[in-house]
Formats: C-alpha cells, sequence, structure tokens
C-alpha cells in the first residue's frame, strides 16, 4: 500500500541516518509528501531534500538512503 503521509515517527528515522553521516539537521529538509519515485537532491540554497519514496517499503527505501546521500556528496 502507498505511503500517504510521512509520520514523525519516519522523520526521526530518517534524522538518525543523516545524523550518522554528520549531517546537520538545520541543512536537512523532508517534505511531508512521499512521492514515487522518491528523491534525495541539494536545493539551491544548499539544503538537502530527502523526499520518501510512496511505492517501495519504508524499512527497504531507509535502507538505500545512506548510498543516495553520499552519492550526492560525491
Amino acid at each position: 500500500m502507498p505511503l500517504q503521509m510521512v509520520s514523525f515517527q519516519h522523520i526521526s528515522r530518517i534524522l538518525e541516518v543523516t545524523d550518522a553521516l554528520g549531517l546537520d539537521r538545520e541543512w536537512v529538509e523532508i517534505p511531508l509528501s512521499p512521492e514515487s519515485p522518491g528523491l534525495v537532491r541539494k536545493l539551491t540554497n544548499g539544503k538537502l531534500e530527502i523526499i520518501v519514496d510512496a511505492e517501495q517499503p519504508f524499512d527497504q527505501w531507509l535502507t538505500s538512503l545512506p548510498a543516495q546521500i553520499q552519492q550526492l556528496h560525491g
């Protein structure tokens, strides 16, 4: 079943990942609306936007998040 909304619990788990990578929480934006496909990108203001994938199971998507972030940062 597609994810309808990113909950506080989802955000907390995403922030655990970004914390472990040493990213400042002030520079991470997580929209409350998931999309398909999900996306990790750098915004023009320098912040990192993490859009949760609506179709992929959250736990599966979350395991791929560190690699997506590291790929973006080169």
